[in-house]
């Protein structure tokens, strides 16, 4: 006999002993009526679920990987954790009961299955997502014996790597991003580079290159705190002139090569809000824009985050 069985049994004992003794009095014969038509209901609660969603669902290397989670009743207070191989990613409350983690991938990476653990509530699942190839244009760079190129200061990659490494709470910006300048577009992302006939393993283009005129404006692809800037003076040999923007949640924009600033770190600026103007400073060979976007600490394709709507 179930546990259901005992309990519904019982029930049956104790209606049946309260109708007989109390059937006179139809008020209380009526309340145990409806107490007992409720208990069953209660074992039938179904278990708080933890409810996941991956976007995009086709996705390629470079992508960012949205993972959207609904709890039930987040009652402990913490928030969930997506964990993919041996990282771990926090997720953000976006709205009551959902939160959301944005997992990077790169032209570093081997494409095939990412195994996600999602945790949360103390329950835990697990979902497989399908990492498409892409292909990358290829650069063959030829250099003449004994060429140094330009060496980052300490200071430099200190201040650079703190800011990448952001994971703010807030979340500033909303819809799609808009191009931070109006020029064409020279070197796309993800571009890999052989140097001397031998492939760079480790290098790939982190960013999209606008090849503006010096002086044409550079405006914030979306709404955040400008958490960096940095000017050559001050040792910023590799990135030159350089605007970082925290737009929240583990999302960060870089500007380079930038030959005026116009803001300072602490401003708040809004989406097409002038930021600077495009210049040649730093390890640049001619005047452009870089403009990389890092998601978690990895540079992802811009590209999604200006047709697709990342809210």
């Amino acid at each position: 006999m179930t546990i259901e069985d005992r309990i519904t049994n019982s029930q049956k004992k104790l209606f049946n002993h309260g109708m007989k003794n109390l059937t006179p009095n139809r008020h209380v014969a009526n309340l145990l009526m409806g107490m007992l038509a409720a208990f069953p209901v209660a074992l039938a609660l179904p278990v708080e679920a933890l409810q996941v969603k991956v976007n995009p669902s086709n996705p390629q290397l470079g992508d960012t990987l949205s993972v959207l989670i609904n709890l039930d009743n987040p009652g402990n207070g913490n928030n969930p954790t997506v964990t993919n191989g041996e990282k771990t990613y926090p997720a953000f409350e976006i709205a009551p009961n959902q939160y959301r983690a944005f997992i990077p991938t790169t032209p570093l990476e081997k494409p095939g299955t990412r195994t996600l653990r999602i945790s949360g509530n103390s329950q835990q699942q697990n979902l497989k997502v399908q990492v498409r190839n892409r292909k990358f244009p290829v650069q063959r760079i030829n250099l003449p014996p004994g060429k140094a190129g330009v060496q980052a200061t300490e200071l430099e990659l200190k201040r650079v790597a703190a800011f990448k490494a952001l994971q703010t709470p807030e979340k500033y910006w909303s819809g799609a991003f808009i191009k931070p300048s109006s020029a064409r577009i020279s070197t796309i992302y993800g571009v890999r580079r052989y140097y001397n006939g031998k492939f760079a393993n480790d290098y790939y283009h982190r960013g999209v290159d606008y090849a503006g005129a010096t002086g044409s404006p550079v405006v914030a692809p979306a709404a955040g705190r400008v958490a960096l800037v940095g000017k050559v003076s001050q040792g910023f040999r590799v990135h030159g002139n350089v605007v970082g923007i925290d737009h929240g949640q583990g999302v960060t924009s870089i500007f380079m090569h930038l030959s005026r600033i116009n803001v300072k770190e602490g401003d708040l600026v809004k989406p097409g809000q002038l930021i600077g103007a495009v210049g040649s400073t730093g390890a640049s060979t001619g005047p452009h824009l870089h403009w990389g976007l890092y998601v978690n600490g990895q540079s992802v394709d811009p590209t999604p985050w200006r047709t697709k709507v990342f809210n």
